[in-house]
């Protein structure tokens, strides 16, 4: 948290008087020794005057959330999000109306949990107001005061318990906060599907889902997120095919996973958490081709599988129908490993080989241009699969003559 853009934001803010200090994940790896990545910076100065001290180092700055006192620096390297010290003035559940404060104790106060309550001078000087780092070491995860009070404030922290749970406790749930969020539970339905996904992604990404999303589903919370039928066991073996092959976790192929639902119950969950168009479409096209690929595929079989549905596509489906076998079959998956990882280095090495004819060929060859070009094509096309992609341009063009003389 040294680098070249922390000390230009930093020094931005700190030469016009204010106080600033890193505060939320970034504090909270560091301590551990992760990586951090996103950085995030509280001021005791107000939206206006943070605007007008960047804007003198012109440095490039953005009212994101001024309102709530947040604003997005962008320097060149990384931007950064910088909140002014706030706190709660109404909240109902879903948003807080706030009021700015120079408090630092008062900003810790109404923040989540004692973990995400810590804050950090530039030279490594941790505040604490919460006990937040004892929780830290101890991988404690535990809400600020009463558990019910701060869920009431906004009913996303009960995923945001899940998360951080997830990626810092290492003990059983804080009993307190565990029953705090299931007398809750209902009240996930209040929240916009884009914040319930938001959240819900960033769980499916954890290294270890299962026992997290085990957890979930003993409070009613899965339930009511993902009300069709549901695998957890198959989330947790994707889970350790991906660690095993070396691929990152993606939250719509774990979603997938975690799901058994039809093409209509993949649709309504899209909806309901508002997926990107790009997702809606993975979630569909992973849901409608479990199945396709298999241990040991024949060489034909899954060379076509591959040129029609793309390399990176079809090793998403070999981890999910593998995943499958592994809960539905255990000791056929365990036989069938071999044949397994034979299909997916296949798939993974598999270089799309190109057509060799065009259009151009097609009317080149005496075709008028019409839909027929396009029939001819793919007629000729289909062939060269069934091939196994042998054919040069030569065979293919004889292929051609052949084609046009029959019609």
């Amino acid at each position: 948290m040294s680098a070249a853009d922390t000390i230009e934001v930093f020094g931005a803010l700190a030469e016009g008087g204010a106080e600033v200090r890193f505060v939320g994940g970034c504090v909270r790896d560091a301590i551990l020794g992760r990586a951090v990545s996103d950085i995030d910076l509280a001021t005791d100065a107000e939206p206006n005057r943070i605007l007008e001290l960047l804007g003198e180092k012109k440095i490039r700055a953005v009212p994101t959330g001024a309102d709530h006192g947040t604003i997005t620096a962008i320097p060149v390297h990384r931007p950064f999000q910088i909140t002014t010290l706030r706190h709660d003035v109404e909240t109902d559940g879903r948003r807080a109306k706030v009021s700015f404060t120079s408090d630092w104790a008062a900003d810790a106060a109404r923040r989540d949990f004692t973990i995400n309550a810590l804050s950090a001078d530039m030279d490594g000087t941790i505040h604490d107001y919460v006990d937040g780092l004892a929780d830290l070491h101890a991988g404690r995860v535990r809400f600020i005061g009463d558990a019910g009070e701060r869920i009431a404030e906004d009913y996303l922290r009960i995923l945001r318990f899940f998360r951080f749970q997830a990626s810092y406790a290492a003990a059983e749930p804080d009993q307190v906060a565990l029953d705090a969020c299931r007398e809750a539970a209902e009240k996930v339905e209040n929240l916009s599907g884009e914040r319930v996904w938001q959240e819900l992604s960033r769980i499916l990404a954890v290294a270890v889902p299962g026992t997290v999303f085990s957890l979930m589903d003993e409070t009613g919370i899965l339930t009511i997120l993902l009300p069709v039928d549901r695998s957890i066991n198959r989330l947790q073996a994707l889970a350790a095919l991906e660690d095993m092959v070396g691929v990152s976790a993606d939250p719509v192929r774990r979603l997938t996973a975690l799901i058994q639902s039809s093409r209509r119950e993949a649709s309504q969950i899209a909806a309901r958490f508002r997926l990107s168009r790009d997702e809606r479409s993975r979630l569909d096209e992973l849901t409608a081709s479990r199945g396709e690929s298999s241990p040991g595929m024949a060489e034909l079989a899954l060379r076509r599988s591959l040129y029609m549905l793309g390399s990176e596509f079809f090793c998403e489906l070999v981890l999910l129908d593998w995943a499958d076998q592994i809960v539905h079959d255990p000791a056929a998956a365990t036989r069938s490993a071999p044949d397994w990882k034979a299909t997916w280095d296949a798939a993974e090495a598999w270089q799309m080989p190109g057509f060799p004819l065009t259009g151009a060929d097609v009317i080149d060859s005496g075709v008028r241009q019409s839909p027929e070009v396009g029939e001819i094509l793919a007629e000729i096309e289909e062939w060269w699969v069934d091939q196994a992609f042998r054919p040069d341009r030569d065979r293919c063009l004889d292929r051609l003559r052949v084609v046009v003389r029959r019609r």
